[in-house]
């Protein structure tokens, strides 16, 4: 496939999931708490659940999630640049940390939730917005009980790479109010 036949597939599913996507939120914690990662994203791709304001403040969002495996897809324009012209690292490291979190995420039961740990990424290639996209691929590695790794990748259209990173997420217990109201508000 060339560059031009996967750049339009990407851009055309990322017109098919924006189609889908919710108005920009957060879902409350009683919202997730009976669900597994995967009915999360499920409900998240079909507008049952808000869209997370991080993709709409960083151009970016999830395309596609499989149990084990999400991949995020962003536009680095001139506003994410750093002092020195390029995409600043801080954007990086949110599309791969949205990617491998999520993956790890999706493998999760009800009941559970995680969080980052530990984050580590090396950015291999400098990123302008003469690239029209990027992906964050993210893979699990393993899951247990409390503990959870990730690796991913980021490239753009031409599979150049730009970055790849490794996480390690930590599982715990989804907390619910004993009186049945949500106080995270």
């Amino acid at each position: 496939m060339t560059t031009a036949e996967t750049l339009a597939n990407w851009q055309a599913d990322e017109q098919r999931v924006r189609a889908q996507l919710a108005a920009i939120g957060w879902a409350r914690p009683s919202e997730l708490a009976q669900r597994s990662g995967m009915q999360v994203f499920d409900a998240i791709f079909a507008g049952e659940l808000p869209s997370p304001p991080i993709g709409e403040t960083l151009d970016f969002i999830p395309v596609q999630v499989a149990p084990g495996m999400a991949i995020f897809q962003g536009k680095p324009k001139p506003r994410h640049y750093n002092p020195l012209g390029s995409v600043h690292g801080g954007w990086f490291a949110t599309l791969l940390d949205s990617a491998v979190g999520c993956a790890v995420h999706s493998t999760l039961p009800a009941g559970k939730g995680y969080t980052t740990l530990e984050l580590k990424i090396n950015i291999v290639r400098a990123l302008t917005d003469s690239v029209p996209l990027v992906r964050a691929e993210g893979k699990v590695v393993h899951v247990g009980r409390q503990v959870a790794t990730a690796e991913g990748r980021m490239v753009g259209p031409d599979g150049k790479l730009y970055a790849h990173a490794s996480t390690t997420c930590l599982v715990f217990d989804m907390p619910v109010a004993r009186d049945g109201f949500d106080r995270s508000l």
